[in-house]
């Protein structure tokens, strides 16, 4: 299997991971601005990949809605929708502001 079929196998993974197992869309994958401009993708699985230099060779992060304000949310659903979605959503409550009764999974 050549380094690209594992990169979109790994990567293709890690976003189904994510998006069974966290409450919040995954927005972008990062990798390291080398690993970028050799596979030469913009994007994977309607991700975009985007450079990041804290990111290591060999390496990516998956960046959800969790990880910003909630506005990120947002500019997704208006991105992939056919028609003008109406913003004002309400967004889920983050993990760590859940009560220690409730049981949710973290990202």
């Amino acid at each position: 299997m050549s380094s690209e079929a594992k990169n979109l196998e790994a990567i293709s993974k890690a976003i189904d991971d994510h998006n069974k197992n966290c409450p919040f869309p995954a927005l972008a994958v990062h990798m390291n601005p080398f690993e970028v401009e050799r596979l030469g993708w913009e994007t994977i699985r309607g991700l975009p990949i985007e450079p990041d230099p804290n990111v290591g060779t060999g390496a990516f992060r998956l960046v959800c809605a969790r990880d910003g304000d909630g506005s990120e949310l947002e500019e997704s659903v208006e991105a992939v929708a056919d028609e003008l979605v109406p913003v004002g959503l309400p967004v889920p409550e983050r993990p760590a502001e859940l009560s220690s009764r409730q049981s949710k999974p973290r990202c």
